[in-house]
């Protein structure tokens, strides 16, 4: 009985229990989806607050504001090197594989893709309009709408002008830390009810779309996991050992997170409880608050690999053939508008109709042909995002020496002893 106290275990228990129901009843499983959508609604509700709070604690904190520049700049420099390495990674690994080829595009029920070409429409692509985008025409309009960008942009600002202040901001400083454990403890309560929303996400997306929605595009989905599966272990893992942690333990220790974002597909859903994680890792506040948010928008591993292996998915199914200059063009644009994409469901499937729009030798009709089993390739994509922001967390706070490993958890989670170099 005391197994089921695990918050894990529940987690797992509401999965299965989710793909039985979705299974066996359908029509009812569609309807459960509410429960993960009031879950997400809950965990958005607290994000933005937990995001400023935590950067404006951590450079207020700090004092220092040249290294608040270096951070940035080098978590932005980390972010682009990895992503474009998953975005080639996922170009070379469906050409090799071809899991269009010869793929009977009749054979799948087209489906309507209007409101993500629609909203790709809507929505400004390209270097400029997105750095115009951080700036916030209305900090309390972007803390309403959580867009964490703009948000993450003021409270730089904020923790810097506290810095520049000294020692007088103290007070205000610990004010903050108060009312951050206040939101942490507002976190701990919903994520108690966890279990149900992986149980409503699962029994809506068997019972929508169906197991047998698997098998008509399982190559390409099966390509898309073992890409994002090479990645994690050969890339991430590479890194991980190159700054003295284990990339397998590391998943064990983030397993809570990982299958809350298993059930929900959003790896949003465990952002405030990665930051905290993290923190207990071992990375220092300031570092935390700077790159986990950033990364949601720069650090998109799991979305490059699905975007760059769609995009050629989409060509072989319909017989055209891409040269290598074309495919670096693409590659070229994807490493834009995977930029724009955020963490949240349907935001892979937005940004592919933009990356289409702007590249027309591949039909954008061909996304009718994903539609179906999107949601669970969202699932492996958002995981990786997980899994690829908080080894980047990592590797950022050990080289800025903000990395203070945690003597209880060091032996579990595969941390050496080595010492942070600057």
């Amino acid at each position: 009985m005391k197994l089921l106290k695990n918050l894990t275990v529940q987690v797992i228990i509401g999965i299965i229990l989710g793909i039985t129901v979705g299974f066996f009843f359908p029509a009812f499983g569609e309807q459960l989806k509410v429960l993960a959508d009031l879950f997400i609604k809950m965990i958005k509700m607290v994000i933005a607050p937990i995001i400023f709070l935590t950067v404006v604690i951590g450079i207020g904190g700090m004092g220092d504001m040249k290294k608040v520049g270096r951070i940035g700049g080098k978590a932005l420099l980390y972010f682009e090197i990895v992503t474009t390495f998953a975005l080639a990674i996922g170009i070379i690994v469906v050409n090799l594989l071809g899991p269009g080829k010869g793929f009977n595009i009749d054979s799948v029920e087209g489906g309507d893709v209007s409101q993500y070409t629609t909203a790709a429409s809507e929505t400004e692509h390209g270097a400029i309009a997105f750095i115009s985008n951080i700036i916030p025409d209305n900090a309390v309009a972007a803390m309403a709408g959580g867009d964490l960008l703009p948000i993450l942009f003021f409270a730089v600002l904020f923790g810097l002008s506290m810095a520049a202040m000294g020692p007088k901001v103290q007070p205000v400083v610990s004010l903050l830390q108060h009312i951050a454990d206040i939101f942490f403890g507002i976190v701990s309560m919903i994520m108690k009810v966890s279990p149900l929303a992986a149980f409503g996400a699962m029994a809506y997306t068997i019972g929508k779309f169906g197991l047998g929605s698997l098998s008509s595009l399982g190559q390409l989905m099966g390509s898309v996991y073992i890409t994002m599966a090479l990645f994690i272990i050969l890339i991430l893992g590479g890194i991980a050992k190159l700054y003295g942690f284990n990339i397998f333990k590391f998943i064990g220790y983030l397993k809570e997170e990982i299958l809350l974002v298993l059930g929900t597909s959003s790896s949003e859903s465990a952002l405030p409880s990665v930051m905290k994680k993290l923190e207990k890792y071992g990375c220092s506040k300031p570092v935390v608050g700077l790159v986990v948010p950033t990364g949601y928008s720069f650090n998109l591993d799991g979305t490059s690999i699905y975007l760059s292996m769609a995009a050629i998915f989409i060509a072989q199914a319909y017989g055209v053939d891409l040269s290598i200059w074309q495919e670096l063009t693409l590659l070229g644009i994807l490493m834009l508008t995977s930029k724009g994409a955020a963490g949240v469901t349907g935001s892979g499937f937005i940004t592919l109709a933009a990356t289409l729009a702007a590249f027309p030798m591949i039909p954008v009709e061909g996304m009718a042909l994903l539609l179906g089993v999107d949601r669970f390739m969202s699932e492996a994509r958002a995981i990786t995002n997980l899994i690829g922001n908080s080894v980047a967390t990592v590797v950022i706070s050990k080289s800025e020496g903000e990395f203070n490993p945690n003597p209880a958890l060091s032996e579990n989670i595969g941390e050496v002893a080595v010492s942070s170099e600057k």
